[in-house]
């Protein structure tokens, strides 16, 4: 029942306020919507909604406009396909994304399903995958997708007005979980892990070997190279180096069970991809997932990133320097991947705190804001939090009073008026 209860508890109602209050000053450069997927299952007593990730899925919204936050609204995202993931903005649309090859929901301005769409849709049925990223140079959309039952999975180039001009199938031994991936300005990074489908049962395979596979972006033969048995969650950042591949990502020491994600210890590494050997090394050690980079850099180097470390793992956080005696249960860290250094943003021990989205306001790599919904224990509800990147352990900018409690979910995107 854990992940029905405690920060995990579904909501039971859809709301809409406006004019929220609001603790701090809203930047008044931030003029657009932040929004959040997650699971928010309708019945819990569906047994299949026990597991994390599963259910009906819920995007929780908050429109900043002129320094004001205009309004807060949550909906079920209304299909009959889960777990709804992520959610995105393409071509001037808006999707919610979902695992494993099924087609994504358009939703409107107003978070209403406007239903099924197949966004990255293809001759054999795949559709844009859970972790499709965009290019900022090119204004595409990069998705690799998997289907189970399927001996292969598709990485999908969809051109910024929609449609798709590319579809590369890769061959696979067996279904793989293939949660992300890695896209830089000229190779695609995939990863297939002993996590995979045994008939329609995921489940963690030890006898299958952990490969690394690079393919160009282009499509062609896929280089593999095998490593240790590792779980890989997601990727903060991939880039070219001269021949080699620089990917920082998030890994964990197998066995995995989809079924209890907590029971790992999650954390950052960045892999350097040569012609014939993958030199890992570990960046953080530190419990911690759900990473994000300013998206203005995706496929170019990067400095900075950004992780939570949440309830989501059970584990306390004690951020170093952080007065009192107990740890707190949950942080945000931002990582300085050039010095090698790593600043701590620490919440109260009953604040849930999940992945801090990158809001760009100028051409600076951290000049901007961090975006995370916060339970505020003393309201008995959420808040929007907006920190400031080039202050981040400072007070938070602003403080956005939402009406109800705003579950921990997984991921989403600010997504600025055009």
């Amino acid at each position: 029942m854990k992940y029905l209860e405690g920060p995990f508890e579904p909501v039971t109602e859809e709301v809409t306020v406006y004019d929220l209050p609001v603790t701090g000053r809203v930047p008044a450069e931030l003029n657009g919507r932040y929004l959040r997927n997650g699971p928010n299952p309708l019945n819990v007593e569906d047994p299949v909604v026990h597991t994390w990730g599963m259910g009906q899925g819920m995007v929780h919204g908050v429109r900043l406009r002129d320094g004001r936050a205009e309004w807060y609204r949550n909906r079920w995202v209304r299909t009959d396909f889960g777990p709804m993931v992520h959610v995105i903005e393409h071509a001037r649309r808006t999707f919610a994304l979902i695992e494993g090859g099924a087609p994504p929901a358009e939703l409107d301005g107003e978070l209403n399903t406007v239903g099924v769409c197949a966004l990255g849709g293809t001759a054999e049925g795949f559709t844009a995958g859970a972790h499709a990223k965009h290019d900022p140079l090119t204004g595409t959309l990069h998705s690799l997708s998997y289907m189970v039952g399927r001996d292969f999975v598709q990485y999908i180039v969809i051109d910024p007005e929609g449609a798709v001009v590319q579809a590369t199938g890769i061959p696979v031994a067996r279904t793989p979980f293939m949660h992300d991936f890695a896209l830089t300005a000229k190779n695609v990074v995939i990863w297939d892990t002993p996590l995979g489908f045994d008939g329609f049962e995921c489940r963690w395979l030890p006898e299958h070997p952990t490969r690394v596979g690079v393919m160009p972006r282009t499509g062609g033969d896929v280089r593999w190279l095998e490593i240790d048995p590792v779980h890989v969650s997601h990727t903060l950042n991939a880039y070219d180096d001269g021949d080699s591949i620089v990917v920082d990502l998030i890994t964990a020491e197998g066995p995995f069970d989809p079924a209890d994600p907590g029971a790992i210890r999650p954390v950052l590494d960045r892999w350097t991809i040569e012609a014939d050997k993958v030199h890992q090394r570990r960046i953080d050690d530190r419990p911690q997932d759900f990473p994000r980079v300013n998206q203005d850099r995706t496929t170019r180097p990067h400095r900075f990133g950004y992780s939570a470390a949440t309830a989501l793992y059970g584990i306390p956080f004690a951020p170093e320097g952080m007065p009192g005696d107990e740890a707190f249960t949950n942080a945000l860290v931002k990582h300085d991947l050039q010095r090698g250094t790593a600043e701590v943003h620490g919440f109260g021990r009953d604040e849930a705190v999940g992945e801090a989205v990158f809001a760009a306001t100028g051409a600076g790599e951290d000049d901007g804001y961090l975006l995370t919904y916060a339970h505020n224990p003393a309201r008995g509800a959420s808040d929007l939090v907006i920190l400031s990147a080039q202050d981040f352990t400072g007070e938070p900018v602003a403080r956005v009073h939402l009406p109800v409690r705003v579950p921990l979910g997984l991921h989403g995107n600010w997504l600025p008026d055009l």
